[in-house]
């Protein structure tokens, strides 16, 4: 088995984090909840415990059902989970006199210990916490101090077991990256060998055993996440894979047919269903946001399973799933609020009869993308922005109809397209265009128009959890407003979202 680092995670909002820096050591680790630890085998290399927003003084604190000081594989405590470990063996937490949240240095550095080897005597670390630790167990030393926390690190006598009040996985733990090498690399004996390549080969060997002789169908949506799901399984299966790529008649202006062409071009065996008017008959009356996404969502499992009834013993559906989602279906916390349902087709009924293969979902989306690349796939894709299940479905405020969803495709093709003329749409997230349900008034040479109203919207992000909104240029953006109520036949006006998420989300819908 891969040789991995358990992570487990206690409920922090950095806990995603800490695997993201693990795996930019080209080391393989997997989060699993506290409360639901996987049989610790000798590929369990070293286990992370993570923060959480509770207290360890607290009844019913979140605790593993493991003892740490009987492991004989290195552990490493993260705020929380360093707390737990002095106070669940004979040390003392108590509230903080002064709340240290934010930049601290150290001003003290045992660079004797092999986790902070390395590191400078005063660096920059990130604080967060409400709790301190005020006495450590017998047998535990202090490593690490700042200058509000003397027992700001410690170790276990001379084992390999470490607390650290403060959070090494952050961008502003400046040398977090030396500490988290120190500790996966050099102390757990970790190889770095968890690389695209070596994921690609393993994959594909796994995926031919499990898959044997039978036949995978699976709906491509011209995204990263099914396009490299896809090569992927046709590299380890060929023929046998049978991609369906619906057009919903909600896509971008072209993209049915431009999407269609290049996964044609990969080899791919792809059959293309439009379905547009179906789609958008369904919609006919309706505009409250989730009622939209239910009939896209319905529409689209009707379709599928139509055409995938075409195919002979198909046993499987392979689905594009990342990590993100499979965290998110077995957090701590348990899966998060719906705010909206249907971004992408989750899941396919029982009465499919289906087994499911999920060839990425052990992968975060930057990591889906070094996959794809090291496949051959071109840039161009694997650099597209995400874009929604239902479309220009929740992109068009208010009803769906044909004329409104041609209006917002001229709109949204100028804005990207000179995003992408101008170099900048590398530099974005994800861009998007909204028709918004309301008209405004304006003037055309010497007549008075009532007209449709366009929002841009372009936001930074690195995985869409938190993103910020682009500061594109304001000539740029001129120009663009200027050609949209030039050539697009019915707005008179255009406006720039400059919300953040959180509050407002990166859709309007």
């Amino acid at each position: 088995m891969t040789e991995t680092i358990l992570i487990l995670d206690f409920g922090s909002q950095y806990t995603q984090l800490i695997a993201r820096r693990v795996r930019e050591l080209n080391v393989y680790c997997e989060i699993h909840p506290y409360n639901h630890i996987p049989s610790l085998g000798p590929h369990i290399r070293g286990i992370i415990y993570s923060g959480s927003p509770a207290s360890v003084r607290d009844p019913g604190s979140p605790r593993p059902e493991i003892d740490a000081m009987s492991l004989e594989m290195p552990l490493l405590g993260v705020c929380y989970g360093a707390q737990l470990l002095a106070q669940d063996h004979g040390g003392e937490v108590a509230p903080a006199h002064v709340r240290e949240y934010g930049r601290a240095r150290l001003s003290r550095v045992d660079q004797g210990t092999p986790l902070l080897k390395g590191l400078s005597p005063d660096t920059q670390v990130w604080m967060s916490h409400a709790d301190t630790i005020l006495r450590i167990p017998p047998g535990f030393r202090i490593i690490a101090s700042s200058g509000d926390v003397e027992i700001a690190g410690f170790r276990v006598g001379e084992r390999h077991v470490y607390g650290l009040q403060f959070h090494p996985e952050v961008y502003h733990t400046t040398e977090g990256a030396i500490l988290l090498k120190n500790f996966v690399v050099d102390i757990c004996g970790c190889s770095q060998s968890w690389t695209p390549a070596s994921f690609v080969d393993t994959t594909v060997h796994e995926l031919r055993e499990q898959l044997a002789g039978d036949q995978v169908v699976l709906g491509l949506s011209g995204g990263v996440d099914s396009s490299v799901a896809a090569i992927l399984l046709h590299k380890a299966i060929g023929e046998r894979l049978h991609c369906i790529f619906v057009n919903n008649g909600l896509l971008r202006k072209g993209e049915f047919e431009e999407v269609l062409h290049s996964y044609q071009d990969m080899g791919l065996n792809v059959t293309g269903v439009d379905a547009s008017d179906r789609f958008l008959d369904a919609l006919r009356g309706v505009s409250e946001p989730e009622a939209k996404r239910k009939i896209i969502g319905r529409v689209f499992i009707e379709v599928f399973d139509e055409e995938a009834h075409r195919i002979q013993d198909v046993k499987w559906l392979g689905q594009g799933t990342i990590y993100p989602d499979v965290i998110e279906s077995v957090s701590v916390k348990g899966p998060s609020a719906t705010i909206k349902s249907h971004h992408n087709v989750g899941g396919l009924p029982d009465f499919m009869k289906l087994k499911v293969v999920e060839p990425l979902k052990s992968l975060f989306k930057d990591e889906v993308r070094r996959v794809g690349l090291s496949l051959g796939m071109k840039a161009s894709l694997l650099g597209r922005h995400p874009f929604p299940g239902p479309g220009l479905g929740i992109r068009v405020l208010g009803e769906v109809t044909p004329e409104r969803v041609s209006v917002l495709q001229e709109a949204d093709a100028i804005f990207i397209g000179a995003l992408r003329s101008e170099g900048l749409y590398g530099q974005v997230w994800q861009a998007a265009t909204i028709l918004l349900p309301v008209q405004a008034v304006g003037v055309m040479g010497d007549e008075r128009t009532y007209e449709d109203v366009v929002a841009l919207r372009a936001v930074t992000s690195t995985d869409g959890m938190t993103a910020d909104w682009a500061h594109l240029p304001h000539e740029f953006l001129a120009r663009v407003s200027n050609d949209i109520i030039n050539k697009v036949r019915g707005v008179n006006r255009v406006v720039y979202d400059i919300s953040s998420k959180p509050p407002a989300t990166i859709e309007w819908e």
